[in-house]
C-alpha cells in the first residue's frame, strides 16, 4: 500500500496534475479508450488527470516501471465524428495496399506482415527450395 500511496496526489503538487493510482480515479474522468469505448472523444480538452501504476513488463534496464494513463472530462467530452463515404473508401483503400505482397504482386488475402515485408509463402519459399 506504500507504493500507492506515492502515486496518490490528488492536488497536483509532486506530478503537476492531479495524480491517482490504478482503479483509483474518481467518477467522471475517463481514459481515451474508455471514451472511445462511450462513444465519445476528448474534443480538443486538456489532460485533467493521470492514473500511474507499477508494471512489472517494464522493469527492464532504460525504461521506467511506472506506467501512466491520462484522463478526460467525460462532461467536457464530444461524440466521435462519424466515418464520411471518402474516409470509408480511403481506408479500405489502405488496407488493400498492405495485403499485396511486393514480391509475388498478389493479394494475400491478410494483411502482410511488417516483419516479413512479403507474403509467408514467398518468405518461405527459399526454405523449400534447399
Amino acid at each position: 500500500m506504500a507504493s500507492c500511496q506515492r502515486l496518490y496526489d490528488p492536488t497536483g503538487e509532486r506530478y503537476g496534475i492531479p495524480t491517482y493510482p490504478w482503479r483509483m480515479a474518481p467518477e467522471g474522468l475517463a481514459t481515451r479508450r474508455q471514451l472511445r469505448a462511450r462513444g465519445l472523444r476528448p474534443g480538443g480538452q486538456d489532460v485533467a488527470a493521470q492514473v500511474l501504476w507499477y508494471s512489472r513488463r517494464y522493469w527492464r534496464k532504460g525504461t521506467s516501471p511506472i506506467r501512466v494513463a491520462y484522463l478526460y472530462r467525460l462532461d467536457r467530452a464530444k461524440a466521435v465524428r462519424p466515418m464520411t463515404p471518402a474516409k470509408w473508401a480511403a481506408l479500405a483503400k489502405a488496407n488493400a495496399a498492405q495485403r499485396i505482397c511486393p514480391e509475388c504482386r498478389r493479394d494475400a488475402g491478410y494483411r502482410i506482415p511488417a516483419s516479413l515485408g512479403m507474403c509467408v509463402t514467398c518468405a518461405d519459399a527459399p526454405q523449400l527450395v534447399a
